[in-house]
């Protein structure tokens, strides 16, 4: 067999490995982590709408969550950041879900407050990571347990990612180091605050008294410091 035959060959196997599976859009439920030609529909759309920027490769990811969360904000939909059948309407498809099972919502519309899944784990992780690396670790705990407050309280949205991509409300998120790959400890602490640690006592904000600017956050009853962070009511 020449080279050439098993370089071909080779190409082939490689291709058939990666390639992005096919599945006819509106069938399943999309998420962080799901990938296909229904979710590269959803990015031209978004592309298209202004939602998204870059190209539309087939894999749901943070820009594509991101992106999906402002189309539902501004279109006075539940914000999971997930495309379900009302999400998909809004987008100009038409949901198909009878015709195949649906995949499972990760963070479902219908999330009852203070209720968590796996992709709440992830979102906190990269809060934390994004927020906090560097800071003590009961610190890292102490910004995931704020989140948690905030999904709890009635001043904020009632999911995690609600709270997360809030417009202004995290630093990280608005500079992109919250898309930052988190660590070990950001997941170790993130679980922690899910499990129930609250290092800060009930705080639903923070703020790094070195670097902030508005005199508001000043205002707000102080609870404790952790690290170099003021944790408050």
């Amino acid at each position: 067999m020449s080279k050439r035959i098993i370089a071909s060959a080779m190409v082939f196997i490689l291709a058939t490995l990666i390639a992005i599976p096919t599945q006819a859009v509106g069938e399943r439920n999309l998420y962080w982590g799901t990938r296909g030609e229904d979710v590269r529909s959803v990015q031209r759309k978004l592309i298209g709408w202004g939602y998204l920027s870059g190209t539309a490769d087939g894999v749901y990811g943070a820009k594509t969550f991101a992106a999906v969360q402002l189309f539902q904000r501004r279109n006075g939909l539940p914000i999971t950041g997930n495309v379900d059948a009302a999400t998909f309407r809004a987008l100009g498809f038409t949901p198909k879900m009878g015709v195949a099972t649906p995949a499972v919502n990760k963070t479902p519309a219908t999330q009852a407050t203070g209720t968590t899944s796996s992709n709440d784990l992830h979102l906190l992780a990269k809060a934390v990571y994004g927020e906090a690396r560097g800071e003590p670790f009961e610190g890292q705990v102490a910004i995931a347990a704020v989140i948690l407050n905030r999904v709890r309280s009635p001043l904020f949205p009632n999911t995690v990612a609600g709270v997360i991509f809030e417009p202004l409300a995290f630093t990280a998120v608005a500079d992109g180091q919250f898309y930052l790959a988190p660590n070990g400890d950001a997941y170790r602490a993130a679980q922690l605050a899910l499990d129930g640690w609250d290092p800060t006592g009930g705080a639903i904000y923070y703020f790094n008294p070195a670097t902030a600017t508005s005199p508001w956050i000043w205002s707000r009853p102080y609870i404790k410091t952790i690290g170099r962070h003021r944790f408050l009511r």
